[in-house]
């Protein structure tokens, strides 16, 4: 359904990403890829929001490099360059897409989620975010500075983001006068991506449904 474009970042170069149209003045997302990288599988997530209605488009933050194998996930992950991600891939995408949609939402997962808590944090230009499984380090983006609406999807079977992480993330955004609305599933981490070992349809479904409602009401 989609297509790779090229779309400017703020600093005036030009980045690449997936982008999957619902229509011109649709709500706009900014579908964040995993540690794996702009692969088939986040691709299909944004032509899903784009058939849901959604302006969709995924940014290449791995600038065309793909894996299957963790250890190169977490080697290609860990030589991101996080604030660049956050300040001119991300917000780039997301300006692209205030050019045809309404408001813009952003969501992603695993890294996606970090950096989605993140460029709720740093990027004005966004209404709503929703997070699946993935927490910043507080000194890159505090989630006590999220001022927009925000989702979250978390296992309680996860070694990163545990159990008592969200709590803490949860607890912070509270403490900060906002309202954040947090699921928590019976399910491990990664439960929403049907090619993962621990992908669980039961869980996924009741994710995507919740995200589907909360996005309806804040985009």
């Amino acid at each position: 359904m989609g297509s790779m474009i090229d779309f400017a970042r703020p600093d005036g170069s030009k980045t690449k990403g997936y982008l999957a149209l619902a229509g011109q003045g649709r709500p706009g997302l900014v579908v964040i890829q995993e540690w794996w990288g702009l692969n088939d599988q986040i691709c299909g997530v944004a032509d899903r929001f784009a058939r849901a209605g959604y302006n969709a488009l995924a940014p290449d933050l791995y600038k065309g490099r793909l894996t299957t194998v963790p250890d190169e996930a977490n080697h290609l992950m860990n030589g991101l360059n996080f604030p660049d991600a956050t300040h001119q891939d991300l917000r780039g995408a997301a300006q692209h897409l205030k050019g045809q949609s309404g408001k813009v939402g952003v969501m992603g997962f695993c890294m996606g989620g970090a950096l989605t808590v993140a460029a709720a944090v740093h990027v004005p230009d966004l209404a709503a975010a929703v997070c699946f499984y993935g927490i910043p380090p507080a000194d890159f983006a505090d989630p006590a500075k999220i001022k927009i609406p925000f989702q979250g999807h978390f296992a309680n079977q996860d070694d990163w983001c545990t159990p008592a992480a969200v709590d803490a993330l949860e607890s912070t955004i509270k403490a900060a006068g906002q309202s954040p609305e947090i699921h928590r599933y019976d399910a491990a981490h990664a439960f929403f991506n049907e090619r993962s070992a621990a992908y669980n349809l039961d869980c996924a479904n009741q994710a995507w449904e919740r995200m589907a409602a909360f996005l309806k009401a804040k985009l």
